[in-house]
């Protein structure tokens, strides 16, 4: 869902932040990824500007802890944002890591198995995310072609 730069300044007035050139790039770009990013990407996706790293990372987590933005992985140590919507378990699903390239991608829920559990665990394991690991789909293509 990208969002238009009139939702972006909405969204962030909802949230009791202040509404300014940077915050608003990258609201739009986590908006509208279609995955998980971490703060070089972000970068990345903003292109040149007259903004410095640190001022697009601290963005990151004031969005973050305004609850606009979420952690929706943390693989290989690195934090990587996503969009926040309205029901907080939204991001809540599974997770792949490419061991070849480095790639996030987000995964359908019903790939992984459901887990109902009460007692001392059932917060933590709510709150726990899932990552498979081996080669995307693009990396396994380029290996099947360099064997071929």
């Amino acid at each position: 869902m990208t969002l238009t730069e009139d939702q972006a300044r909405t969204l962030l007035r909802d949230h009791a932040l202040r509404v300014t050139a940077p915050r608003l790039a990258v609201l739009r770009a986590l908006s509208s990824a279609h995955r998980p990013m971490s703060h070089t990407e972000v970068l990345g996706v903003l292109g040149a500007t007259d903004w410095d790293p640190a001022t697009v990372y601290r963005n990151l987590v004031k969005l973050r802890d305004a609850g606009v933005a979420l952690v929706a992985s943390r693989a290989e140590g690195i934090d990587r944002y996503a969009l926040a919507g309205h029901d907080a378990d939204e991001h809540r699903h599974p997770h792949f890591v490419c061991e070849a390239c480095g790639r996030i991608a987000c995964l359908p829920a019903n790939v992984a198995a459901t887990v109902t559990i009460e007692g001392e665990w059932a917060a933590s394991v709510r709150s726990a995310t899932i990552q498979l690991r081996g080669a995307c789909p693009d990396c396994l293509q380029k290996a099947d072609a360099a064997r071929d």
